[in-house]
């Protein structure tokens, strides 16, 4: 009688298996072309590289576990950074302090980004638009608005100290950006598994119907699961600024497209209802070694495009045979 069980649990780790090993030949296949993957310079350019998209790809998976995406994730990210230069640069203009400036940065660009995701949030839970249509348009929303205040040029000013703070700054040795990285992924772990709601986000997820007549706010819980992911983007946007030392309008690039994709490599389902915050580093990391790799081996930037929309693909198929096989 147990034998069913057995083999269902034995599916069950090889599934969780496959990833690591295919990271670990993903690293192998690409240092046997340039020696250079291997490297301590590059696996630390890796872990660095990784800490800006295990952000975004952690954003993604709370609005995933909800059967929802954000699209617009990238531009957010571009808004964000063009607004946060504009305020660090116009209060040092002002003569403000030091650490005034860097408040009133972190403030206005968390501050669009938060509002971004209430936006998305309103009219995909209270409003009843579908996710896909909802993000579509705050994504050409958002691309405008950075374009237009910016004027489609980088924003100039930035002070040294928030690059020191965000980007050069280091504990122990350990690049700040790493740092902050592992420290948000520790508190959105533990507000994913041990609070109610984030355990509301995986009922959501699962069954909607379900919980609503369990008496869950479901449309409350929807609107704060984007609020959460614009949050997180637009930290990852102030971390992306400091790093390039000015705020750039095209910043977001391709970062959802990115950022679902290691969502959705990691294992957290498009269906709702299952994955987390180590199926999103996961995921974040075989996606960056693969760029990283790519970009060594000397791989054209439109093939990398075309590879990472490949993964995309794979990721759900994966995803529904993993699910058809449960």
């Amino acid at each position: 009688m147990a034998a069913p069980s057995d083999a269902s649990t034995l599916r069950q780790r090889l599934w969780q298996a496959a990833l690591p090993i295919a990271l670990v030949v993903l690293l192998l296949g690409f240092s046997a072309v340039d020696a250079r993957v291997l490297g301590p310079a590059n696996l630390l350019n890796v872990a660095q590289q990784t800490s800006y998209l295990a952000l975004f790809a952690m954003a993604q998976t709370v609005v995933i576990l909800t059967r929802g995406f954000d699209l617009s994730l990238g531009p957010t990210v571009s808004m964000v950074s063009v607004a946060s230069a504009m305020a660090l640069a116009a209060a040092a203009a002002a003569g403000l302090s030091p650490v005034a400036v860097l408040v009133l940065g972190l403030v206005a660009g968390l501050g669009i980004g938060l509002a971004a995701g209430a936006f998305n949030g309103i009219v995909v839970a209270f409003l009843g638009v579908s996710p896909f249509v909802a993000t579509l348009g705050s994504y050409n929303i958002a691309i405008g608005v950075a374009t237009t205040i910016s004027g489609g040029r980088p924003v100039q000013g930035v002070p040294d100290l928030f690059s020191d703070v965000l980007y050069r700054g280091s504990v122990l040795g350990v690049p700040a950006a790493i740092v902050i990285a592992i420290l948000v992924a520790l508190l959105l772990h533990l507000a994913l598994t041990g609070t109610v709601f984030g355990r509301s986000l995986y009922l959501v997820g699962t069954n909607p119907r379900a919980a609503a007549v369990a008496g869950l706010p479901v449309k409350r819980i929807l609107a704060l699961a984007y609020l959460l992911c614009s949050g997180l983007a637009a930290l990852g946007a102030l971390m992306m600024t400091a790093r390039t030392g000015s705020g750039e309008p095209n910043l977001g690039g391709s970062l959802s497209l990115q950022a679902i994709a290691a969502a959705v490599v990691g294992g957290t389902s498009l269906a709702g209802g299952r994955g987390g915050v180590g199926t999103a580093v996961l995921g974040a990391l075989f996606v960056t070694i693969l760029s990283n790799g790519m970009n060594l081996t000397r791989i054209d930037g439109y093939v990398q495009m075309i590879v990472l929309g490949v993964i995309v693909i794979l990721g759900v198929v994966l995803d529904r045979a993993r699910l058809s096989g449960r």
